[in-house]
């Protein structure tokens, strides 16, 4: 491809575009002065909370700021076209309020049925859950791995093998001394505390 590049699709801004746009920011700033004051007190009458108020004033002169090139001339038409973005910014936030209340209400039906756990039983896990965790740590890194990749991952020793990139035989092997050991270090602390009890 020789020759010069082709021309580019949108021509760079001119001067009259730059002083458009300035013009254009000037009649939105000028709207925000006069007006933001009157669009906080609409919001404010019709949200539930000064939060969402703020919220839809913010939406509501980002959508104007977007929408500067039909702001309207009159100054007097300024105010009433700023309520009418308010007015959709306060119905969405509203259609945002009611999809979460039902998609709230659907998951409260969702986990109704599900028992809340004893704190007690709770712990009880934790327990239990770090006593594994300590006697896995006594494991060799690899040995750790292999036990996990079975037992938490649910792959079989020759799936386990293929994971580790050893052979399935001496997985199997592997697997076999690190089962007997880790019943080994999770017997022994049970054993304590039984004698311990006892006395």
């Amino acid at each position: 491809m020789h020759g010069p590049p082709p021309p580019p699709t949108d021509p760079p801004p001119t001067f009259t575009d730059a002083l458009l746009d300035g013009a254009d920011r000037r009649a939105f700033e000028a709207a925000y002065r006069s007006s933001g004051t009157a669009v906080l007190g609409y919001a404010l009458r019709r949200s539930a909370s000064r939060d969402d108020a703020l919220d839809v004033v913010a939406e509501t002169f980002a959508i104007a700021w977007r929408r500067r090139a039909d702001l309207p001339e009159d100054p007097q038409e300024v105010r009433p076209w700023l309520f009418g973005i308010a007015r959709r910014c306060l119905a969405n936030t509203a259609r945002r309020a009611r999809r979460a209340d039902r998609l709230g209400a659907r998951l409260a039906e969702a986990f109704a049925d599900t028992a809340v756990p004893d704190p007690s039983t709770l712990h009880e896990h934790r327990a239990e859950s770090r006593h594994v965790r300590e006697a896995l740590d006594q494991l060799s890194p690899d040995d750790r791995e292999l036990v996990a990749l079975i037992a938490w991952e649910g792959l079989t020793p020759a799936q386990a093998a293929a994971a580790l990139g050893a052979p399935p035989g001496a997985v199997r092997v592997r697997l076999h001394r690190a089962r007997t050991r880790l019943r080994t270090l999770l017997s022994a602390p049970a054993l304590v505390e039984e004698t311990d009890r006892d006395h």
